[in-house]
């Protein structure tokens, strides 16, 4: 029976399109909890099987050990260190505690107010897991998204408390996409709409390259919570409103010489 249903959901997860032929999937299947085990291309494919397999009827839980090829190889203290860099610099956190006592990354701000939050940053082989509390969803998932950013990060446990508790909508959804593809520099957010139903997002608009076209697509990809991605932003030749040709060429995403897959943006 058991083997059955794990060949059964097999072929259901080998139905996603952007799956790899090659792509060693590993499965186990007992007492209604599925385990998945895999390196996959994307988080946009991680995050399908995950979906896809929470489908099957017989699926009550899932143990999820599917890691994403990272763009670029990266030591988990670098890791570390340019997620804390990107939480540090990001000023929606002036008021949270990072951490890493005596990093030159690490901050306690003096004049915050007392209960702001506070974001623990561990890593190990890769996976990044976000700890503490943070004061709203948006918060929560920001964080995430910049840990997702980080070209070593293989996978993303974020395990931050919102304090108080916020109740989740499609329109935080909706707000936390727009959120990450505005702090994006190699989109154009003014030429991107957003808008989710069902935890499913649907992007729209126009765009001068098929690169922005996937950045977007991969920064709604980043924010938990969203079960798929409808992209359907056009790619056109012209210019962009709102984008200077100069400023297309930017550095990576959280300042540092990488581009979001992990190549040189030069």
């Amino acid at each position: 029976m058991s083997e059955r249903l794990v060949d059964e959901i097999r072929g259901r997860l080998r139905g996603e399109r952007r799956l790899t032929a090659d792509t060693r999937l590993d499965l186990d299947f007992a007492d209604g909890v599925l385990t998945i085990e895999a390196e996959v291309d994307s988080v946009a494919v991680k995050r399908r099987l995950l979906v896809l397999g929470a489908s099957h009827p017989a699926v009550v839980g899932i143990v999820d050990r599917l890691r994403v090829k990272p763009a670029r190889a990266m030591g988990d203290g670098d890791v570390r260190d340019h997620v804390r860099r990107a939480l540090v610099e990001e000023l929606t956190f002036a008021e949270l505690a990072i951490d890493g006592a005596g990093s030159p990354v690490s901050r306690a701000p003096a004049g915050r107010a007392a209960g702001a939050g506070e974001i623990g940053v561990g890593v190990a082989d890769g996976v990044v897991t976000l700890a503490g509390t943070v004061p709203s969803l948006a918060h929560k998932r920001l964080a995430g998204v910049l840990a997702w950013w980080v070209p070593g990060t293989r996978d993303v446990v974020n395990d931050l408390d919102v304090a108080p508790p916020e109740a989740d909508s499609d329109d935080e959804i909706t707000d936390a996409v727009r959120l990450a593809i505005e702090k994006d520099p190699f989109v154009n957010s003014d030429a991107v709409g957003v808008a989710t139903r069902d935890s499913v997002v649907t992007l729209t608009g126009m765009v001068p390259k098929d690169a922005e076209r996937e950045m977007a697509e991969l920064d709604a990809w980043y924010v938990f919570g969203v079960d798929d991605v409808r992209n359907e932003i056009v790619v056109h030749c012209g210019p962009v409103a709102g984008v200077a040709p100069e400023a297309r060429g930017t550095p990576g995403r959280l300042g540092g010489p990488w581009h979001p897959r992990g190549t040189s943006s030069s």
